[in-house]
Formats: structure tokens, C-alpha cells, sequence
């Protein structure tokens, strides 16, 4: 497999693809527009929020991730975006057994967070955008602020939902529903999206694709001269047709390189299995997972937002935007075509 597929190419699938039935068309007015409100002023101001020693390390189920979540949840707040009405508030509380069930961590009861935009066609029919929330607290009395894991997926789903909070007040919202998911309990084997996935809000059968955010805002060693890329990895191994939307989103609106060396299914690092889309993935819920690769700073005391490259993070965030513009708009939810 090749590591990164050159942009000529991507525009020659593209052709490809718009003469096929059911062609990807990205209608429903331009997205350019919404797209263009994230912005690297906005994803930095939340992040040194999300990721501040304030916020302890936003270990699962402490306080200093109580209080992010609070943050997240004031965001969704200020823009007019409010909890889904099947549920009873922003939270799904994820219960201290479910937590230490496998390890025996002596985790506190910890709560997954949704907020909602309901679809103006196809209401039923639910997109869900995800990202984990947690990172690993404190140890020896060092902060570890998880900057890129996930506060830069964590802060991505803010800037996405104010997008599409935006497209709806100008009379262009999403067709299809919208979640924005944020997962707690990532770093202890994606405990808050496998309670979700045994206790979802909205049947699986109705949940069209999971989008999943983890540490898209810096570059790793293999893209030391640009950080103009992104992992895609996930988008083919149930549907095709996700997979054809990735690749026309990004051709199209941010013209990234992307890159599918992880997305082998012979890659020892199995990142497929290691995020929280893998919750969805197992369900038959084609998902895509957006990664910028494992960096020096990983799970390390310096995952600082210093360190993080606001351009990348945009385009990336960019990217998941487009993609899920598309999903919620098109005529057909994608297809589920592969084992």
C-alpha cells in the first residue's frame, strides 16, 4: 500500500467517482463559508482553556475533567446548541463499576457528553463526531496536559458544531442530525464510547457514520518537512462510499496529503482498534478516525499547547467538517458494503 496518495490523484478518483451512481455531489449551499469560522484563533483560545493545569490532566472521572467538561459544555451553550431531547441533559454518566469493571482502577463515575443538532430531512438518521475528552492527570505531581491527546480533537468538535450552529440560523443546516460526542475514559481502553455502544441514545441502525477526532494538531517524525497531511484510517473497511467522501471532501476543500500507512490492516500498531470509532466500527457503523501519528511528546508531561501547529489543527478540523457536511446532506447515507 502506498503511504501517501498524491493530490493528482486524488482529483483523478474524484472524476471517478462524480460519473458513478449516487455520485458524491457536496450540495445543500457551499460549505466554504462555515468552514471558513474555524478558525486557529478559535481552536487556540479553547485549548489553553481545555488544556490548562487547571484542568489537572482531566483524568476520568476527577474533577479537573468535571470542569472541563463544564467548559465544553458553557461552548455548546453560548451557540444555541443544546442536549439531544432523548436525552435529560449534556451528560451520560458512566458509572464507577462499568469503569473498573476490567481493571480494577478505582476510577470515579465519569460522564460522557453529547450535544445535538437535529437534522431538518432526516432527523432519525444521526452523524456522530467524536472525541475523547480524558487524558491521564497527574503523576508524581506533574500535569499532564494531553494538549494534542485528545485537547486538540476535544476542541475540533467545538469549532465544528459552531460551523453547522452557523449554516442552521442562515437557513443551511445539516439534513441528517448531528452528535458531537465526547468520549470520557479514552486512555483507560475507550470505556465511555464502549458504555455508549451498550447503552446508545439512538439505535445503531439509525447512526449513519462515526467521525473520530484523536490528536490531529501536530506532526510526526515520517512528516518532518510539512504537516500538511492527515491519517485517515478506518473510512474503508466498512463502506466505500465513505470512503469516496473523504477523499472528494479533502480534494476539494482543504488539499491535504492523505495519508492510509496505518489504515493496512497488517500495520502492528492497530490504531484502527485504539480509538473510540473502533466502539462504532464492531457495530457496523462505517467510521473514519483523523490522526496526526504518535509524536515525541505522546502521553508525556510536555503534550503542551506551545506545541501545538494551529494551522494544522484547522485544516484538519477543516477536513472532518467537509466530510461531515457531505454525510449529513447527501441523498443516500453511505453504504455498508464490506465485512
Amino acid at each position: 500500500m502506498k503511504k501517501i496518495i498524491p493530490f493528482s490523484l486524488l482529483l483523478a478518483l474524484c472524476s471517478s467517482c462524480a460519473t458513478t451512481k449516487d455520485a458524491v455531489t457536496l450540495d445543500n449551499s457551499d460549505p466554504n463559508k462555515y468552514m471558513a469560522t474555524i478558525t486557529a484563533s478559535d481552536l487556540k483560545t479553547h485549548l489553553y482553556i481545555v488544556a490548562a493545569d487547571s484542568m489537572e490532566g482531566r483524568e476520568t472521572g476527577s474533577e479537573g475533567q468535571k470542569k472541563a467538561g463544564k467548559y465544553l459544555i458553557s461552548q455548546y451553550q453560548k451557540n444555541d446548541i443544546s442536549y439531544p431531547k432523548a436525552a435529560q441533559s449534556f451528560y451520560q454518566t458512566v458509572p464507577a463499576e462499568f469503569l473498573n469493571k476490567k481493571y480494577g482502577e478505582n476510577l470515579n463515575d465519569s460522564q460522557n457528553i453529547w450535544a445535538f443538532i437535529e437534522g431538518s430531512e432526516k432527523p432519525d438518521e444521526v452523524i456522530v463526531i467524536s472525541a475523547h475528552y480524558d487524558h491521564v492527570g497527574i503523576k508524581n505531581g506533574d500535569i499532564y496536559n494531553g494538549a494534542d491527546d485528545d485537547g486538540s480533537g476535544t476542541v475540533a468538535l467545538l469549532e465544528i458544531a459552531q460551523a453547522f450552529a452557523t449554516a442552521k440560523k442562515e437557513g443551511h443546516g445539516p439534513k441528517r442530525s448531528i452528535m458531537f460526542f465526547h468520549a470520557t475514559g479514552e486512555e483507560h481502553g475507550l470505556l465511555g464510547s464502549s458504555y455508549y455502544s451498550d447503552n446508545p441514545l439512538y439505535p445503531f441502525q439509525n447512526t449513519v457514520t462515526d467521525i473520530n477526532i484523536d490528536m490531529i494538531g501536530r506532526r510526526d517524525v515520517a512528516h518532518a518537512n510539512s504537516n500538511n497531511y492527515v491519517y485517515l484510517i478506518g473510512a474503508d473497511r466498512l463502506s466505500s462510499d465513505l470512503d469516496a467522501i473523504c477523499t472528494l471532501a479533502n480534494a476539494k476543500y482543504t488539499k491535504m496529503d492523505l495519508d492510509y500507512k496505518y489504515n493496512d490492516k497488517a500495520d502492528p500498531n492497530h490504531f484502527y482498534e485504539r480509538s473510540d470509532h473502533y466502539n462504532f466500527a464492531k457495530h457496523g457503523i462505517p467510521s473514519v478516525f483523523l490522526f496526526n501519528g504518535v509524536h515525541a511528546d505522546y502521553h508525556k508531561k510536555s503534550d503542551t499547547v506551545d506545541k501545538i501547529e494551529f494551522d494544522a489543527l484547522t485544516k484538519r478540523t477543516q477536513l472532518a467538517f467537509t466530510i461531515a457536511w457531505e454525510l449529513a446532506n447527501r441523498e443516500s447515507r453511505p453504504v455498508v458494503d464490506k465485512q
